[in-house]
């Protein structure tokens, strides 16, 4: 509708007090003045437009009677009603007034906003933008507008009041006097009838010096810009109240008052009475709203004031009903991944919250799932401190004391005293049972103590009295995630939308309760839209970051991070989750700036320190990650992440006494929540592998021994991080620390730096970096570099040995065979075990161990014998002792949870998230999936049943199937298949590789994934092919090509080696580790054979993942010889080297050397 549709009229409504408002009407010329008896006249007309006249008439006349009681919540629900019918400027300024009354100084601006879209010259719309923007602390966008309002007040006929006006405002802001700020001296409506603030202030405030003094007061504080603070104003005496609602008939008597001379009048009389009202203390009162709520009237809002639809800063704290340094009601003490603090839910709910804090940072960080944080909860407690809670009124005729006495409950609310409100709110309930405001403020008290049922049940009484209560919908909605309720929480945000669809709090409502519960294209969807409507919402964009990163995509999510900074740059959460979005795709260098950007910030931030010693750790910087760690834990004593982290890494370090003290600490934090749990599981079953190390120490590595000397129910309940009760019970503990270290602790020789040693770390730090996959998620650690190539040399070192036995058996046998046949050798090539020769499983059924440290021998030849699995377990060893914490263990040494199919899981999709990992497999992985399904027209079930899919058109559609989905409607429910691998030990048969599986997550999601279960069928196929593989590389080896330095001699060996490779990587026997331990032995077994591998694995290449995906070994072969083969120098450098066994011969040393390179 344009412009010149409208023209003002002027109602006189009370000849006591001629409240006099301006508003627009379709009757007559445009801006014609016309008094109220010209509507009387037309009210007896009886046609539809007149039914509608009269109607506004009569709308028109309870609005003077509202502005004259001063009823601004009613008075916005009237022009809401106006502006429903006719799209009038006028009416847009004046709600504009009445939301400056209320100090919702964010939808004056938005009045405003609209009114000058409509009319840019429109003066009175600059004045109260302005002074929104002062009240808020924006002054330099308050002078901005002002001075745009003055060009236009120069360039055109404008009313000199008002220009001067202008003038002066933007000569007291710059001047730097006085803050200016929505006082009773606002303007409304017509220009030409309004009088300026600079007379009407004055003159109707009658102590304008000491208005100007609370006015700067209230300024003074951010965390006050929406509302004023009357929980204050409720210590003051009845006697106040009834002050601060007369009005003298002498006042009543003014002339030609305008809403805002109105405004002052009454103000007048309170501020002198009050003057305290707009005092705030560290900005942690709580402040109530005299409003009217429903859209058009509504309660949808963008802030916490119920119906008032004002809308906090980007910057301010999100609801989680969080008060002061008040927990949030919705971080239940059993809250679980997938609900964490309502602060993470709503980061930023105080923008339509019952209770909500507008505070200058946020918190409520989570980490994405893949981390277990993760996110963690954290909030600073300068945050907690800038928090505040108001409400708004929905009253329909209730009085000013019931107005007084629910501003009282909810300043106990803000002040923590649940209970007290609860009572306030439970007398004011008893008199009118129904009244939604102290519905809402009883049930965020009720959420506050964490009875999130009774909290759900009184937002629910308040929408059945007010169905359009937005606010409370939303809090119900909160109070629904909190209880994990995901589907619940995400109808009632939705139906809080419904009322205010452009809310661009709700969208970041909803956004983050779909990050929460994992549905992130859904969390992306609101949170782009959220930053679309607030450009400012650091909140949205660092949460729309974390969503963006979990669906993959990282350029996006970098953007979000950085934009959320950009903002913000002291905006700690941001920092955080930027931190761990570094450190998911291995950019240590990235994450560190950030954690010291952090640091800079906020030295005693406990959880930079956290993270930083987290990412220390994933390097394997142990001894500097304990540093941060102790740090951290000098803030927060009782942060058991830290406490489990740092023990870990005394651990690690053979600082047994302080793992232990560390390990029992996290055993006697109080839990809060699922992931605690597990942690302190974990605590228990570390204590009992570090006990053990210590009593092995001083004693020979061969007799390090965690498969053979460790109960097999511990190791089951450890691989799953089961409850311990059925080990405590069943499971022979470890013997005190001091009984282990009666046999001996680290000594100084284990960490001498001798010649020896130098020359084997120098080499083994080389060598082992080449282990390093070049891909997102895998961090280069110094530490498992370092295992990997001492391993790897030690490995060299045995097989060359036993090669060697081998090597002249098949010289006697070629003289002592008069026809030049060769004596079948025998099939078994080992020497004694993972331990060197100690203690420990034996790696088949023919083979014995010893418990002395040397070679095992075989009765029959008296020659060294060497097993597949001895050359593994010796990598196996390694690993274990390199990174403890990690429970490395042959599948096949766990209790009867290997007769029933234990296995590894490794997601490449996890509900909606895309693992960072393992997702750039999905596409072949799910080609591969698809190539088997249409071969074999079959898949499993979950209980491994059949499901046919030969029927007619499924052929096809396997075909054009694109996606997880495509593939989950085709089958119709979860399902699984298998892999296969082509045998060389029986032509012709194909043993089961590695199954695909497909299940259902959710509405939207699924896993992905391969699963590779370890049966004793399973394992004695794999077992077979392993032996045949390690004889062919010994054949390939031990005959004339032995010694050979000649590359293309060499040949078979290579291709020997990497098809042994194929089937350990599809076997997959070790509970964790085997990727790593695979390419370990794949070096050890090249430099044995002359060769080192010098170059690096491609980048976004993973051998294992080359070989689970490949259906035959000589395949593989081909895919991984173009880069290998290339970067492999003929060498025999490595038989220079000292023993590694003889060199680091005990445990202790043997730790003292992976820990070394950080002195």
């Amino acid at each position: 509708m344009g412009q010149n549709q409208f023209h003002t009229c002027r109602v006189h409504v009370d000849k006591t007090f001629p409240t006099v408002l301006y508003f627009f009407t379709t009757v007559a010329s445009p801006f014609t003045f016309l008094p109220a008896s010209h509507f009387q006249l037309m009210s007896p007309t009886r046609s539809p437009q007149s039914l509608t006249m009269n109607s506004a008439i009569s709308e028109r006349v309870e609005l003077a009677k509202l502005g004259r009681s001063r009823d601004w919540s009613k008075a916005i629900r009237v022009l809401d009603s106006l502006l429903a019918q006719s799209y009038a400027i006028q009416d847009i300024c004046n709600r504009a007034f009445c939301y400056s009354q209320l100090e919702l100084h964010k939808h004056v601006i938005k009045d405003c906003d609209k009114a000058l879209q409509l009319d840019p010259t429109l003066l009175q719309a600059y004045i109260l933008k302005g002074r929104a923007f002062s009240a808020l602390g924006r002054k330099e966008d308050a002078i901005a507008v002002w001075e745009l309002g003055y060009e236009h007040a120069l360039r055109q006929s404008a009313d000199l009041k008002q220009l001067l006006e202008l003038k002066e405002l933007l000569t007291v802001v710059k001047s730097g006097k006085q803050d200016i700020s929505f006082t009773s001296d606002s303007h409304v409506a017509d220009p030409k009838l309004s009088t300026p603030a600079s007379e009407s202030g004055p003159y109707v405030n009658g102590k304008s010096n000491e208005t100007l003094k609370h006015q700067n007061k209230y300024n003074t504080s951010r965390l006050f810009q929406e509302h004023r603070d009357v929980s204050e104003f409720q210590n003051k005496s009845t006697d106040n109240f009834d002050t601060h609602n007369r009005t003298s008939d002498e006042e009543r008597s003014k002339s030609s008052m305008s809403l805002s001379e109105l405004a002052s009048d009454t103000n007048g009389k309170t501020c002198e009475n009050h003057k305290s009202i707009n005092v705030l203390s560290d900005g942690s009162k709580l402040s109530m709203e005299s409003a009217d709520a429903s859209e058009n009237s509504s309660i949808s809002g963008d802030n916490c004031d119920i119906g008032l639809r004002d809308q906090t800063s980007a910057n301010e704290m999100p609801c989680g009903l969080n008060n002061g340094t008040h927990n949030n009601f919705d971080k239940p003490s059993y809250a679980s991944d997938s609900c964490h603090d309502l602060s993470e839910i709503s980061e930023q709910c105080s923008k339509s919250s019952v209770i909500c804090h507008n505070s200058s940072d946020i918190t409520g960080s989570h980490r994405p799932p893949n981390n277990t944080s993760d996110i963690h909860n954290e909030i600073s407690n300068e945050t907690r401190r800038n928090k505040k809670f108001c409400v708004a009124k929905i009253s329909k005729s209730k009085s000013i004391s019931v107005d007084f006495r629910l501003s009282r409950g909810i300043a106990q609310v803000n002040e923590g005293n649940y209970a007290y409100a609860i009572s306030i709110f439970d007398q004011i309930l008893k008199e009118d049972p129904t009244y939604p405001e102290a519905l809402i403020g009883r049930g965020t008290a009720y959420a506050f103590q964490r009875e999130l049922e009774a909290a759900i049940a009184d937002f629910t009484k308040a929408i059945q009295s007010e169905p359009s209560a937005g606010e409370a919908w939303k809090r119900r909605g909160q109070a629904q995630a909190a209880l994990g309720e995901s589907i619940e929480a995400i109808k009632d945000l939705t139906k809080a939308l419904d009322f205010d669809p452009n809310s661009a709090d709700i969208l970041h409502e909803r956004g983050i309760v779909n990050f929460k519960f994992k549905d992130f294209n859904a969390a992306v969807e609101d949170l782009s839209s959220c930053v679309k409507l607030d450009k400012n919402n650091k909140s949205a964009y660092t949460y729309l970051g974390m969503a963006l990163s979990s669906i993959g995509e990282y350029k996006r999510a970098e953007e979000a991070h950085l934009k959320s900074i950009q903002l913000d740059r002291s905006f700690l959460e941001a920092w955080d989750h930027l931190t761990q979005f570094y450190q998911d795709l291995a950019n240590s260098k990235k994450a560190l700036e950030c954690i010291q950007q952090v640091i800079q910030i906020d030295g005693s931030y406990s959880k930079a320190y956290h993270l930083r010693g987290l990412l220390l750790h994933g390097m394997g910087e142990h001894r500097k990650a304990i540093m941060d760690l102790s740090i951290g834990l000098s803030i927060e004593n009782s942060n058991i992440e830290c406490l489990y982290l740092r023990a870990s890494c005394y651990h690690a370090l053979g600082e047994f006494a302080e793992a232990v003290k560390d390990y029992d600490a996290a055993l006697d934090v109080e839990l809060d929540s699922m992931e605690k749990f597990v942690l302190q599981c974990l605590a228990f079953y570390q204590k009992e592998i570090a006990l053990y190390t210590a009593s092995k120490v001083n004693s020979e590595f061969c007799w390090f021994d965690i498969d053979g000397d460790i109960d097999p129910l511990f190791k089951e309940y450890w691989c799953k991080r089961l409850h311990p009760k059925n080990v405590c019970e069943k499971v022979f503990r470890q013997p005190p620390l001091r009984d282990s270290l009666k046999k001996g602790k680290l000594r100084k020789q284990d960490f001498a730096m001798t010649k020896h040693k130098t020359v084997l770390l120098l080499a083994a730090d080389s060598i082992g970096k080449k282990i390093q996959y070049d891909c997102p998620g895998f961090l280069p650690n110094r530490r498992q570099h370092r295992m990997a190539g001492l391993a790897a040399i030690e490995i060299a070192q045995k097989v060359s040995k036993a090669w060697r036995s081998l090597q002249a058996d098949w010289k006697h046998s070629n003289r002592s065979s008069k026809n030049g046949k060769r004596l079948r050798r025998k099939e078994r090539i080992s020497m004694a075990s993972q331990n060197r020769g100690g203690a420990g499983c034996s790696t088949s059924s023919s083979s014995e161990t010893s418990a002395s440290y040397g070679i095992t021998e075989d009765r029959s030849s008296s020659r060294p014998i060497m097993s597949w699995k001895d050359v593994y377990s010796l990598a196996v060893k390694w690993r274990q002792i390199s990174e403890p914490c990690d429970p490395v263990v042959w599948v096949n040494k766990l209790s009867e949870e290997f007769n029933s199919g234990f296995g590894s899981h490794t997601p490449m999709v996890l509900g909606q998230a895309k693992v960072v990992r393992y997702f750039p497999n999905h596409e072949r992985a799910l080609d591969i999936a698809k190539t088997i399904m249409k071969d074999k027209l079959f898949v499993h079930n979950k209980v491994d049943g059949i499901i046919d899919l030969s029927e007619e058109g499924k052929s096809e559609n396997i075909v054009h199937a694109k996606s997880c989905d495509d593939l989950y409607e085709l089958v119709g429910e979860d399902f699984w298949l298998a892999t296969w691998c082509n045998s060389t030990a029986v032509e012709g048969k194909q043993l089961e590789g590695t199954r695909i599986t497909l299940v259902k997550m959710g509405q939207h999601g699924y896993d992905f994934a391969i699963r590779t279960p370890c049966t004793p069928s399973r394992w004695e196929e794999f077992d077979a092919e392993m032996a045949m593989a390690w004889k062919a590389i010994c054949n390939a080896y031990c005959g004339e090509t032995y010694g050979s330095t000649d590359f293309n001699v060499l040949k078979n060996v290579r291709e020997a080696i990497l098809r042994m490779t194929y089937y350990w990587y599809n076997f997959m026997p070790l509970s964790r580790g085997t990727a790593v331990v695979g390419f370990v032995v794949l070096l050890g077994l090249f430099l044995a054979a002359n060769m080192e591998f010098t170059g690096n694995i491609p980048k976004g290449v993973q051998v294992d993942w080359e070989a689970i995906l490949n259906f035959d070994p000589n395949t593989f072969v081909d895919s991984v010889k173009s880069w290998l083969y290339p970067s492999i120098k003929i060498t025999t450098s490595w038989k220079d080297f000292p023993d590694v066994a003889s060199t680091f011969a005990t445990t202790g040393s043997v730790v003292a050397a992976l820990s070394s390179y950080d002195d």
